[in-house]
């Protein structure tokens, strides 16, 4: 009996795993574009940053000074993650922070990442 348990657990790990790859993973062609997207180099409009980071209620979250609260310290995230990250957790959000994709424009989305991934 133990045998046929065992079986069938190692069967449904298998198509599990058979699922995950066929339908979860990217294609190489999303996998590509992502890698390759580049935040453009522009100047930085620091001012515009920071108005921007209060009015989207990020302080909320991320604290007055960027210091963290329920979301995570900002006032250092350069030193962890590129600007192409920031800029897709902006636009897409993750792990509870809503996206902003047509909320705010490209631009202003930009100027954050960049602004931020210079708090190192």
């Amino acid at each position: 009996m133990y045998k046929w348990t065992m079986f069938g657990v190692f069967c449904l790990a298998g198509l599990l795993s058979i699922y995950l790859i066929l339908f979860t993973l990217p294609s190489k062609e999303e996998a590509e574009q992502e890698a390759a997207f580049e935040v453009p180099v522009r100047d930085i409009d620091a001012g515009a940053a920071e108005t921007l980071l209060s009015q989207q209620n990020c302080i909320g979250c991320h604290g007055g000074n960027l210091e963290g609260g329920m979301g995570p310290a900002l006032d250092k995230i350069g030193s962890t993650l590129t600007k192409e990250q920031i800029y897709r957790t902006i636009m897409n959000g993750g792990n509870g922070m809503p996206g902003f994709e047509g909320k705010i424009s490209e631009d202003e989305v930009i100027n954050i990442s960049l602004y931020l991934a210079e708090k190192k």
